[in-house]
């Protein structure tokens, strides 16, 4: 820890700022710097958050999993309550505002947003588990954006044989740990910095660091009992007040900028949008532009926030303020916010109309560049943020899911009709995450038998989505296998004829595919010869012959010595229609020696008409 101390020393002391502008004094405050909490799904970010917040968001998130990004603020006061002794320097930073980004892998996008906004972030690692690929894909996400980051090595109570200290730091506990212990725990911190060196990072623990520019803190912790948790704050702090108090100035009387989490209901308020302030200040009356489909210019009726050490997204504890300053989360309750959209911004323009047109212009520029490529065909996909649209693309891509429409907003029955027309009948289905079905749609998929995936787990939607997909494919596939007369061809034994016609009876030698009765037959030369009537094996009638089989067939029309003799190769006549199914449908689920009976037929239709089947 001294070396923690060391760092916060150097800034105990903090000049007040003043900006001399029109021979005016502005005075300059430290806003809260915003953390963000990134890693691999179930490494534990969330309950990292519950053991420094003291809530219990975690359990209550769907499937266990965080879907939205969402703010909670740690004043400095609750910070020195958790860290307890631990708690070292003086501070001038006002707090943390700690951003929970999506703990699974499709929410790149909204991650990146996180990374962008964010000053600091803490990348949550399970130290038995290592780097997976979430963890190296956050990694990458820091470096783009270049946020000062340090790593939780979490779950150090798994290790075998570790003793819990309840919230006593990490140094502490290490020291009070079994010697099989220590060297378990060892071997796996080790192999993490191991890790990290191969991806061009210089690593350490955190108390054996005298650099932390050049060095990036990993600080064993573990969030179920709350061991180095304290050291993950104090370190934060240090952080942000050694090395960012230049970025976290702000003017008290600057424009706010805002990026929205989520749009919402409040009773009493209307429709309400939760959002971080990361620059500048708001307040009531304040004229401001949000974008949104379309960009809206409307005015603060009333500012919430949520009490102390609260989640943005809990509905208790709010309370109206007059002013908010950056950064810090905030709900707004203002005229026509019903078309904002969550991960788009929100701008204090000063009050000419060029500055507002201007604000207009960028908002609805950045909206603008979200663009989701869409096809021809596919499915429908409606979901509740920008930035969860743009996830699901790319699982739905990742996947090689077609995407017919996407947008932000409910089901309405439009999308529905959309789905219904759709040629293929598999992308029939419109996908929703985190969204309601309006009653015309309800109505319009009752009616249409349109398919529907609704969850707010995005993994579980495409889950659903491609067993169903599956199901449905397979039901297809066993129709047209049923229905459509399948490639076969077959070769008459020398020694084998029976009878010579009405119908000839031989023995054959399967050659390939499968041969029915009631499939037509044709020689190798194109010349149509007649049908099988039957097949046995063992004197016993058989529904069908596979590749290698040698059984009996009698064959109507052909006569022995004419139309057929002994070692011609004979094949299944298919017909046209029901070649291109096989060719088009079903070419995929047929056997080597199947694809080669069928490849064989179709070269002898098509000498004469290459376009035959097609």
């Amino acid at each position: 820890m001294e070396s923690i101390r060391f760092m916060i020393s150097q800034t105990n002391s903090y000049p007040l700022a003043i900006n001399a502008h029109n021979k005016h004094f502005v005075i300059m405050t430290l806003r809260t710097p915003i953390v963000c909490v990134l890693g691999h799904v179930d490494h534990g970010k969330t309950t990292l958050l519950d053991r420094i917040r003291g809530s219990a968001i975690a359990s209550e998130e769907s499937g266990a999993i965080t879907q939205h990004i969402g703010a909670t603020e740690v004043p400095i006061d609750a910070i020195e309550k958790a860290c307890g002794p631990s708690f070292a320097g003086k501070f001038i930073v006002p707090g943390l505002l700690f951003i929970d980004t999506p703990g699974h892998h499709a929410f790149t996008t909204l991650r990146s947003r996180g990374g962008a906004l964010a000053d600091l972030a803490i990348l949550v690692v399970d130290i038995n588990e290592g780097f997976l690929p979430q963890t190296i894909e956050s990694l990458h996400i820091l470096k783009k954006f270049k946020t000062p980051f340090v790593i939780a090595a979490n779950k150090i109570d798994r290790i075998h044989g570790w003793q819990n200290h309840g919230d006593m730091s990490f140094v502490s506990s290490y020291e009070l740990q079994g010697g099989h212990a220590r060297q378990e725990f060892d071997r796996k911190f080790y192999e993490m910095i191991g890790t990290l060196y191969e991806s061009g990072f210089n690593a350490d623990r955190y108390d054996n660091i005298s650099d932390f520019r050049t060095t990036i803190s990993v600080i064993p912790v573990s969030a179920k009992t709350g061991e180095g948790v304290s050291d993950i704050l104090m370190v934060l702090l240090g952080l942000a007040q050694r090395f960012l108090e230049q970025n976290l100035v702000v003017s008290e009387t600057g424009d706010g900028v805002c990026t929205i989490l989520e749009v919402s209901e409040t009773h009493g308020l209307g429709t309400t949008v939760d959002a971080i302030l990361y620059d500048g200040e708001l307040a009531v009356g304040d004229t401001i532009v949000v974008g949104g489909k379309p960009v809206v210019t409307t005015k603060i009726r009333a500012l919430l926030k949520p009490g102390d050490v609260d989640d943005i997204g809990s509905t208790e504890s709010f309370r109206r303020v007059n002013l908010v300053t950056a950064a810090s989360g905030v709900r707004i309750a203002a005229p026509n916010l019903e078309h904002a959209y969550a991960g788009s911004m929100i701008k204090v323009p000063s009050d000419s109309p060029d500055s507002i047109e201007d604000a207009v212009r960028e908002i609805a520029g950045e909206i603008d560049t979200v663009q989701i490529t869409t096809d021809t065909d596919g499915v429908v996909l409606c979901a509740d943020t920008i930035g969860s649209l743009e996830a699901i693309t790319g699982e739905l891509r990742n996947a090689d899911i077609e995407i017919r429409t996407a947008k932000v907003g409910n089901i309405a029955r439009r999308d529905v009709v959309n789905a219904t027309t759709c040629k293929n009948h598999l992308y029939r289905a419109v996908i929703g995450f985190n969204v309601s079905v309006l009653p015309d749609a309800m109505e319009e998929l009752q009616r249409s038998g349109t398919h529907i995936f609704q969850s707010d787990v995005i993994y579980s939607l495409i889950d659903n989505y491609q067993k169903w997909s599956s199901k449905e494919k397979e039901l297809v596939e066993k129709k047209l296998s049923e229905a459509v007369i399948r490639p076969g061809q077959f070769t008459i034994m020398d020694g084998c004829v029976f009878r010579q016609n009405n119908p000839a009876v031989v023995g054959v030698h399967v050659l390939g595919g499968v041969i029915k009765p009631g499939s037509p037959v044709m020689r190798a030369d194109g010349m149509h010869v007649g049908s099988i009537k039957g097949i046995q094996e063992r004197s016993e009638p058989i529904s069908e012959a596979k590749y290698r089989a040698e059984v009996a067939v009698a064959i109507e029309g052909p006569t022995v010595g004419r139309q057929i003799k002994e070692g011609d190769v004979l094949l299944v006549d298919i017909p046209e229609r029901h070649a291109k199914l096989v060719e088009q449908e079903l070419y995929d689920t047929l056997s080597p020696d199947t694809i080669e009976a069928f490849n064989k037929f179709l070269e002898i239709k098509r000498k004469d008409d290459p376009f035959w089947g097609l």
